[in-house]
């Protein structure tokens, strides 16, 4: 990257917040800044980071907007590395165009009747004569409605003698006749495009179709985890930035507010929380872009950082008063930010169980124990 500031980005953010776009600025200010390259090796186009100074540019530009970083970060961190991940040579010219900014890439997993109970996704790709045909409804799902490319979650259906696994990671072609997407209004993240993608016997060539065990696709996963925590340690520390400002300028009976004590123990807990959420965050990124699983670091991160980010931007609504419930102002955006990301990518619930079952190696099983 030649830049971490982003301050044209910065200074679009309320715009993108108020008309629920991003301008094409922003993107050029992307490619140009080498944003999306960051994140792979310069075999694909990219300049290969290490886990620092990925970190560095996913929090610089998710402080300068959160929707931007969303749609910039899912297409080329998240998709970006499950195609390297679990594609081949044949897909390296799919992760070149996400390098470039030239494609944009949506990771096509919740379906309408549940987030991340998996067991009840019904997506299905079959075999015909020319490659295989995907049909499904995928909701939900950060960047359907623009995307080129969906990296989407799907069943296989397996003829007699297919001991294969029964997931699949299907890459989808969006321009054809055969899909239709849709936008959802959505509270925070405003700029993001978020909606869903409905399938109808859509083609999907032969070698875009991944068989893999749905064990190593949590795997991949986890790099939503990541960039959603890294999205809300930044939507905290612009909260508790624009707090210190508040604190220092606004006079109230006679003295600043940065001079009363329980203005001072709000800043003083936010400024510890999300130091906090800064080390894991660290020590967890550099598990993973060493090769390491890393997955339940990045689960405890989700969790901690994602809720934290809710706590300190509350407070910073507090600190403001009624400014800070003013639609517009740049803390309540924060606030809205904020609500999105403990559930996005997964909900930090259901991490919960999980972390809990790995500790007492006890994988909760729903037994029904009353009758009616």
């Amino acid at each position: 990257m030649t830049t971490t500031s982003f301050a044209g980005i910065a200074a679009r953010a309320a715009q993108v917040d108020a008309t629920g776009s991003i301008p094409v600025e922003n993107w050029q200010e992307l490619v140009a800044s080498g944003y999306f390259g960051v994140f792979h090796p310069p075999s694909l186009g990219g300049t290969g980071g290490d886990a620092a100074a990925q970190l560095a540019a996913m929090e610089a530009l998710a402080r300068a907007c959160s929707g931007t970083y969303w749609t910039a970060t899912v297409s080329a961190l998240l998709c970006g590395n499950l195609l390297r991940t679990y594609g081949n040579e044949k897909h390296h010219d799919l992760v070149r165009s996400l390098v470039t900014g030239e494609r944009l890439a949506a990771f096509a997993i919740v379906e309408t009747a549940a987030g991340s109970d998996a067991s009840t996704y019904q997506t299905l790709v079959r075999r015909t004569g020319d490659g295989f045909t995907i049909s499904g409804e995928k909701s939900r799902i950060t960047n359907a409605p623009r995307a080129d490319i969906a990296v989407t979650l799907a069943r296989r259906e397996r003829v007699e003698g297919d001991d294969g696994p029964e997931w699949c990671l299907a890459f989808v072609e969006l321009d054809q006749p055969s899909v239709r997407r849709y936008d959802i209004p959505h509270m925070g993240l405003r700029g993001m495009p978020w909606g869903g993608i409905v399938y109808t016997d859509a083609h999907v060539d032969e070698a875009n179709v991944i068989p893999v065990p749905f064990t190593e696709l949590a795997e991949g996963m986890t790099w939503g985890w990541l960039l959603v925590s890294v999205a809300a340690i930044a939507t905290g520390e612009s909260a508790l930035a624009a707090s210190v400002r508040h604190a220092r300028e606004r006079v109230s009976f006679g003295r600043a507010l940065g001079h009363m004590e329980g203005v001072q123990a709000q800043l003083a807990e936010s400024r510890a929380q999300l130091d906090a959420a800064r080390v894991l965050a660290l020590r967890a990124a550099t598990e993973r872009v060493a090769g390491h699983s890393a997955k339940e670091l990045i689960g405890m991160l989700k969790v901690y950082a994602t809720e934290m980010a809710v706590e300190v931007t509350q407070r910073a609504v507090q600190i403001h008063g009624a400014a800070g419930v003013t639609q517009g102002h740049e803390v309540e955006r924060h606030y809205r930010d904020a609500q999105m990301n403990v559930v996005g990518a997964f909900a930090t619930n259901r991490l919960r169980e999980q972390l809990a079952e790995n500790l007492t190696q006890t994988p909760a099983i729903y037994r029904p124990t009353l009758t009616p």
